[in-house]
């Protein structure tokens, strides 16, 4: 078995087809063995670095050109404490060598109209929708290129949960909202690769088709299981749902899924100056 297969085996569960036109691909190999981190070594990434790894983010496919993304790094240690007591849970926010909030920025073009003479309604949800892709786009190849430069990172798509407090706390004005918070340094520890789901599950051809969903969600959790077992004592609303006697990745999601997070934001987003029509 090749090393992509390899790769591909421990990512997905499943070789598939031998990736010959991947052949050496450094960029590839690392792609498919990419890891979250949460811990970080004591060493501060320096500032030439840093400013590289935004420049390379900012050269991301934007919509139409429209460059709707703008990254907020977050020096000051007051609002950075202010914004990780948000998150208790996560100490990794607060503790990590560097920490970036990207944003959707719906405003800037709103603006340019205003400079130019042209009425621009950006506030729609087609404004919200593609500042929003923007800035994932922006965040994902700054965490590629992280990575390729020795780094670890960790998004935090949980400040959403508390966007109007992130948005104080970072002086947002409308039509500015956080997509996500990005933790980034160099790992104290090695992680492992998350097994994701078959990809029989997430990729189509010609049409989607997803009837063997059930079967094949039963296959992934058993196998996950295996790699890596979540703790009983880590079952989520054990009180409403109950103790389930196997735990898999499926019923921790869907409890997860049940209790919507994120309730607050259409409201945020409202109130800063979208109408999302």
């Amino acid at each position: 078995m090749s090393g992509i297969s390899e790769m591909l085996v421990r990512r997905f569960g499943d070789g598939g087809p031998a990736a010959e036109g991947a052949g050496e691909n450094e960029f590839v190999r690392r792609v498919l063995q990419r890891k979250t981190v949460r811990r970080y070594s004591e060493e501060i990434p320096s500032e030439a670095l840093l400013d590289l790894l935004t420049a390379c983010a900012l050269s991301a496919s934007a919509k139409s050109d429209f460059q709707q993304a703008s990254i907020l790094r977050l020096r000051d240690a007051q609002k950075r404490a202010a914004i990780a007591a948000l998150f208790p849970s996560m100490p990794w926010i607060g503790n990590a060598p560097a920490f970036f909030v990207f944003l959707g920025d719906a405003r800037r073009l709103h603006r340019i109209g205003e400079l130019r003479g042209k009425r621009v309604a950006n506030g729609t949800l087609e404004g919200f929708f593609n500042a929003s892709i923007d800035a994932a786009l922006v965040m994902q190849t700054m965490i590629l290129c992280a990575e390729s430069s020795g780094l670890g990172v960790c998004p935090i798509s949980v400040i959403r949960n508390e966007a109007d407090k992130v948005a104080e706390i970072l002086d947002l004005p409308d039509l500015v909202f956080p997509v996500a918070g990005l933790c980034l340094g160099y790992p104290k520890a090695e992680g492992y690769v998350s097994l994701r789901l078959p990809r029989g599950v997430t990729t189509h051809t010609d049409r989607y088709d997803d009837r063997a969903l059930p079967v094949s969600i039963d296959d992934y959790d058993r196998r996950r299981d295996k790699i890596h077992s979540i703790p009983r004592d880590q079952q989520r609303s054990n009180a409403e749902f109950g103790e389930a006697a196997f735990y898999g990745w499926s019923e921790d999601k869907a409890r997860q899924a049940a209790k919507a997070e994120g309730a607050s934001f259409p409201h945020f987003l409202r109130k800063h100056g979208f109408k999302l029509d």
